[in-house]
């Protein structure tokens, strides 16, 4: 029987594949924004309305023909209006989701003032809801600011204690109650929680792209899950190190056999004096790049920009008006991709531009330069690691915004694994 999950904020479904991916079955989904909704349903949700409290679906059993009530409800709309108390007769494995973290003033959160942005709570009141056995919360590094440290430290004690009820007092007045409970250890162990906090880059996690993140962990205190043997599933498995290392031995060049001479000289003149100065562990596997996320799409026609040259893969149309300027510059094919951003409309300045290994020569100073070109939204679906089966609605602008929002796949999946690990071997032992 497969374990259970539910995910509220599950934009463009990041963590909704490396939940599955995992092997959880997905209970219910909740999204706000439309043409994440959309997405959703593309991919096989049935939408419920703001509000609802849909019927949990049934478990596909072996041979079973796939029908409407196998297929997960999404309930579209406020996460505030979300009614999750019919789950909690339900044994939920995880909840998981990654609350908007936008809000967040540095200033307002100083004063005591927050942001009714501020999705946190919500994501404690489904605690108290559904009772999960595991929490997975995804944020920006931002919340490990020195400036945010105090009430980042008070979000993690909400999540220790989330039946503590905030009602109406500031955060600081909470905060003194959670510490209080927390230093009376008189808290039953089914109404508190173990939580772990992870620093991560993604790509040490095999994810083509560099994006720095925060991961919480919670347990509920009463499972007695190994932590140690947890934090070791978890632990990185790819380094630059190790990636400027096949640059050097050519086990890198042996995936890109078609790479021009030149272009192997270059990137190995530029790590080569690097290699030493960098620490990282050598058993690792290297970092992904952007030329291997890309590995197997057609090339764009550069004289067809923004026509349907997608030649059987969707999402895979170019874009005209790439520029490089100051402070955008573009991304380099033989190192993992910049972080992808939801940006203003999606299309954030240097970070989906990308340069090619094609030279052209420049009018202005009559040498040669390399050609870039705005990155297609299925490349950037590749860099964030969504699978090429996973349907994407919406103009290009708002793709790409639900890529930027999203949680990489192959990172959100090493950690859904883990957790999942971690409940089996509860059960093992009980």
């Amino acid at each position: 029987m497969a374990r259970t999950s539910v995910e509220l904020f599950a934009g463009g479904g990041g963590l909704v594949q490396a939940g599955t991916n995992a092997g959880f079955r997905h209970l219910l989904v909740n999204e706000y924004a439309k043409w994440a909704c959309e997405t959703l349903k593309a991919n096989d949700f049935v939408a419920y309305p703001e509000g609802s409290s849909p019927p949990v679906p049934e478990e596909l059993k072996e041979g079973e023909e796939r029908t409407d009530e196998h297929r997960t409800p999404l309930v579209m709309g406020d996460v505030r209006k979300l009614n999750m108390t019919h789950l909690g007769e339900h044994e939920v494995d995880l909840l998981a989701g990654g609350p908007p973290c936008q809000p967040f003033s540095l200033g307002g959160v100083a004063r005591g003032d927050e942001d009714e942005r501020n999705m946190f709570p919500e994501m404690f009141r489904a605690v108290r809801e559904i009772r999960p056995k595991a929490v997975l919360c995804e944020n920006v590094r931002g919340l490990l600011r020195q400036s945010f440290a105090p009430y980042f430290e008070y979000i993690k004690r909400e999540l220790e204690l989330p039946f503590v009820e905030r009602a109406g007092a500031t955060w600081q007045e909470h905060d003194r109650r959670l510490r209080e409970r927390l230093d009376a250890k008189d808290t039953d162990p089914t109404r508190r929680y173990e939580v772990l906090e992870f620093p991560v880059n993604a790509a040490d996690y095999g994810v083509p792209q560099i994006r720095n993140r925060v991961i919480l962990v919670a347990f509920r205190a009463d499972l007695g899950v190994d932590r140690g043997k947890f934090e070791e599933a978890v632990k990185e498995t790819h380094s630059k190190r190790s990636l400027i290392r096949s640059f050097l031995d050519h086990t890198y060049w042996d995936r890109h056999r078609n790479v021009e001479k030149r272009v192997r000289q270059a990137v190995e003149r530029q790590y080569g004096q690097e290699e030493l100065l960098i620490d990282g562990e050598e058993s690792l596997a290297p970092w992904l790049t952007l030329r291997d996320a890309l590995v197997g799409l057609p090339e764009i026609d550069l004289k067809k920009l923004d026509k349907k040259t997608s030649q059987g893969f969707a999402d895979h149309v170019g874009w005209p008006g790439a520029r490089i300027y100051q402070g955008h510059t573009p991304n380099v094919l033989d190192h993992p991709a910049k972080t992808v951003k939801a940006g203003v409309h999606g299309v954030p300045g240097g970070e989906s531009v990308m340069l090619l290994d094609k030279r052209a020569p420049n009018p202005e100073t009559g040498g040669l330069e390399q050609i870039h070109r705005y990155m297609t939204v299925r490349e950037t679906a590749r860099v964030m690691t969504f699978g090429d089966e996973w349907n994407l609605m919406g103009p290009r602008g708002e793709r790409m915004r639900q890529l930027g929002n999203a949680v990489p796949v192959r990172l959100g999946e090493v950690f859904a694994k883990a957790i999942y690990a971690a409940l089996d071997d509860v059960e093992s032992r009980s």
